[in-house]
């Protein structure tokens, strides 16, 4: 047998015990285990180590038990509000989006006529048209990061769990 087969099988042992493998792996798995005496033995020990670990039992503080699984539970609430900020804030972003090239040659022919009824130089038209078409974007952007630099998602419940 070459090495290459010794390894795949190691793979697929460790495999089996934790993930599970296709029907077609334990077939090739079960061939090579019936003539490979040193990976019979791999797969011994591998089961005999579950085995050992299953019946180790540990003692745990019920008020740790209790703390963590409230940490948790705020943690997935936390996770939830944030997934709903985060739909909304991707639905007016797209929606920004969808409204800023709907009125851009609104906004390029308005910049037009003033340009003319002032004289104002093309450079200055094109300017002006730039800073009005990206400044909604730069406050809100601005805003979010202010929000997020001063409150923190983590730093809010921090204190709460030292508690």
């Amino acid at each position: 047998m070459n090495p290459e087969s010794h390894g795949r099988a190691r793979r697929l042992i460790d495999a089996w015990h934790v993930e599970g493998i296709s029907i077609s792996e334990q077939a090739w798995l079960d061939s090579h285990l019936a003539e490979c005496p040193a990976c019979q033995a791999q797969a011994r020990a591998s089961e005999r180590a579950l085995q050992t670990l299953r019946q180790n039992t540990m003692r745990i503080n019920p008020a740790l038990v209790s703390t963590t699984q409230a940490r948790v539970r705020l943690r997935t609430r936390e996770l939830r509000e944030n997934q709903a900020r985060l739909r909304a804030l991707w639905i007016s972003c797209g929606l920004s989006w969808l409204l800023g090239a709907l009125t851009a040659p609104l906004l390029w022919q308005a910049l037009g006529w003033v340009g003319r009824s002032f004289e104002l130089s093309p450079a200055v038209r094109i300017t002006v048209f730039g800073v009005c078409w990206i400044f909604p974007a730069t406050v809100v952007g601005a805003f979010v990061a202010w929000r997020y630099s001063r409150f923190p998602d983590v730093e809010n419940h921090r204190g709460a769990w030292e508690r």
